[in-house]
């Protein structure tokens, strides 16, 4: 029998590699049209991505438009009415210069006296009415007794309820008020005592205090009470009395006192809502500048040592209980490297109180 001979290129042989040929370029081409498919759909998803971001920044730029527009619009009425009431000033001032003069000579009758004192109370009412628009214009409505020069926009700040017939402000002064870490706090606890009131931290509580009386109407009542084991006014002798506002000086005073007071000792938090129950009435809104939960209960403690933070939860919780019903409670809060608890604690009381919380920036006010 004759065997066969074996061809490398016969036609079985070239029909399988053909075959094989044919299966690999058909499946680059399944896999080049899925690979096209999602680039599409990505590029589309992209674009519209792209458009809508496009849209927010055309809206963006035409809310900053809008708003130069209306700074530019402000700054002119001010502008004019503080050249107006310079004008009017100096009309004014003439006016009653020539009035006290024919009043000394006497050498007018008194219908001409007279006319001229109708319009010198005219032109007070004209002073007045562009006085209140130059107040307006500056800063939003009301009278102020004091002012406060901040840096910028940092001076202003939202979300804090500024009324109230009588306003107490409540001023930690235990000796972690001097830094923001506890390396800080030691090294200025070393300091000497006429070198403690300059410390950072406690320079921003002072200002923020500044800017919280600046903020009190004429008509308010007010009284600042500085907190730690112990309370006191900080203006020695005023301990549960309400002092004016409309009295600058005691505005003054107060804040003074507060830049020459050397922050020192432990918190207590019941010092604080002793402070709130000796006032007669009671305050009807309440600030507080603090920087963490309590060191120390209603009472100090039998033995020093290292308090842990379950230990000041269980102050803070016991504290907040004397709190009187019915008083908001705005807190101004100074965060503590090492206290995260605390955030969330006085937030919870602002909030229940009806009051606000501000945790405050560095760079303010």
């Amino acid at each position: 029998m004759a065997r066969r001979r074996f061809h490398v290129f016969s036609m079985s042989f070239l029909d399988i590699i053909s075959c094989g040929f044919g299966a690999v370029v058909l499946f680059f081409v399944i896999i080049n049209a899925q690979v096209r498919l999602r680039a599409d759909a990505e590029r589309i998803d992209l674009l519209s991505e792209s458009t809508r971001l496009e849209e927010e920044v055309l809206e963006g730029r035409k809310d900053l438009l809008q708003l130069r527009g209306e700074r530019d619009t402000l700054d002119e009425r001010r502008a004019t009415a503080i050249e107006e009431l310079r004008k009017l000033r100096e009309r004014l001032a003439a006016l009653l210069a020539e009035l006290a003069e024919y009043e000394r000579l006497g050498t007018q009758s008194q219908e001409s006296v007279e006319r001229l004192r109708v319009d010198v109370d005219r032109l007070r009412e004209m002073q007045a009415e562009l006085e209140a628009r130059v107040a307006e214009a500056e800063e939003g409505t009301g009278q102020r007794v004091r002012g406060f020069e901040g840096e910028g926009a940092r001076q202003y700040l939202t979300g804090m309820q500024m009324g109230g017939d009588r306003v107490m402000i409540l001023v930690d002064a235990s000796a972690s008020m001097l830094g923001r870490t506890y390396i800080d706090v030691l090294r200025f606890r070393l300091m000497d005592e006429e070198l403690k009131p300059r410390a950072p931290k406690w320079v921003q509580v002072v200002n923020s205090v500044d800017w919280i009386t600046t903020r009190l109407e004429p008509q308010q009542r007010f009284q600042v009470y500085i907190f730690g084991v112990e309370h006191r006014s900080i203006l020695e002798g005023t301990d549960g009395e309400w002092l004016s506002v409309a009295d600058g000086a005691r505005v003054g005073e107060a804040i003074e006192a507060l830049r020459n007071f050397a922050p020192r000792g432990g918190t207590s938090l019941h010092a604080a809502m002793r402070a709130i129950r000796a006032m007669q009435p009671l305050p009807d809104n309440v600030y507080l500048l603090t920087d963490g939960l309590p060191t120390q209960g209603a009472s100090p403690p039998s033995r020093v040592g290292w308090v842990d933070t379950r230990a000041r939860e269980r102050f803070f919780t016991r504290a907040v209980r004397d709190l009187p019903s019915g008083i908001p409670v705005n807190v101004l809060f100074y965060p503590m490297d090492g206290d995260p608890a605390a955030t969330g604690y006085y937030w919870l009381m602002a909030s229940q109180s009806r009051g606000s919380f501000v945790s405050v920036s560095r760079d303010w006010p």
